[in-house]
């Protein structure tokens, strides 16, 4: 493709979204916004129950919206309309069912090359990717003849189903209390009691589990996971086993870091590296979003990373 963009974002999550968006409104029209999901926002539609609560200040990190768009505590119902809204005003397209394969600079300029074997050309590029995009998988191996039973969110699940959650935060709490409700749940944590919880998921955890509405079993670990009539088996640290109808995993997610890297980009510790404008070692080339935040999962922080890289690249390009 002939065409130079101003502005190349890979990811149409929060930080995505934010970046194109006060991109436009500094006047950088040539914007282009690839995912390689069929909607924006994979993450919060995959991994986010229906109706779950979104705070602009998640886990107690206090932040002020620095940009143009106004973010309040809402739903995920909430926050997908919002980003809905903000595309379609500023008359943002994403490409979407894109896949990034990696990104090359040939003098001066960003060849981003796709699994579609496309080729789109750009000034800047933005990674704004996320982690959830690639959640952590158990170190044991997963039976191919159960897989179709062992989930990383809530996809697939149904009513009356004997559910095995497994992980110790937030998402695994309230996957599993809100599946509770019309399943028989189990939520296994390694750890003997939850460090992670934010106050309101550890009090609902502990009202249903109280209640009888949700087991725990805590302080044990998964050694292994295999078939019994076509259902899977867990097997326990402490020697005992359990056959369920599924398991849902919410261990978190890992940095992409193999494709990071043919991007160009290092990572250290498990974080991309930038300068206070959020620019990588290479020029012209930025990282948003979790990818570059320690804790990660604030919408809110994401915005800003948005905001503060359209507006270092308009200033940049004057």
């Amino acid at each position: 493709m002939g065409k130079i963009f101003d502005i190349a974002i890979v990811g149409a999550g929060p930080a995505g979204i934010a970046t194109a968006i006060e991109s436009y409104i500094f006047g950088l029209k040539d914007i282009l916004l690839l995912e390689k999901a069929d909607n924006h926002s994979a993450t919060i539609r995959n991994f986010y129950k229906d109706n779950k609560r979104v705070d602009k200040d998640w886990m107690g990190q206090k932040v002020e919206c620095e940009g143009n768009i106004t973010f309040m505590d809402g739903t995920k119902e909430t926050t997908l309309d919002l980003f809905d809204r903000l595309l379609d005003r500023h008359k943002i397209e994403p490409h979407f069912n894109t896949e990034v394969e990696r990104i090359d600079k040939e003098n001066g300029i960003f060849h981003i090359h796709t699994t579609n074997n496309d080729l789109y050309k750009a000034k800047n590029v933005v990674i704004a990717i996320g982690k959830m995009g690639k959640p952590n998988k158990p170190s044991y191996k997963i039976p191919p003849s159960i897989r179709q039973f062992v989930n990383f969110n809530l996809d697939k699940c149904s009513k009356g189903e004997k559910i095995l959650v497994v992980g110790g935060g937030n998402s695994a709490a309230e996957y599993a209390y809100f599946l509770a409700d019309t399943n028989d749940v189990t939520l296994n944590y390694r750890r003997e009691k939850f460090t992670r919880l934010n106050p309101q998921n550890l009090q609902i955890i502990e009202e249903y589990a109280d209640a009888g509405k949700l087991r725990l079993k805590l302080g044990v670990d998964i050694t292994s996971l295999e078939s019994e009539h076509g259902k899977p088996k867990v097997n326990f640290t402490d020697g005992t086993s359990e056959v369920y109808d599924r398991i849902i995993y919410a261990i978190g997610g890992t940095t992409p870091t193999e494709f990071l890297k043919k991007c160009g980009i290092e990572v250290v510790d498990g974080k991309v590296e930038v300068d206070e404008n959020f620019q990588t070692k290479t020029p012209g080339l930025f990282a948003a979003g979790d990818i570059v935040t320690a804790t990660g999962g604030s919408i809110a922080i994401a915005l800003n990373h948005g905001y503060a890289i359209a507006k270092f690249i308009a200033n940049s390009s004057k």
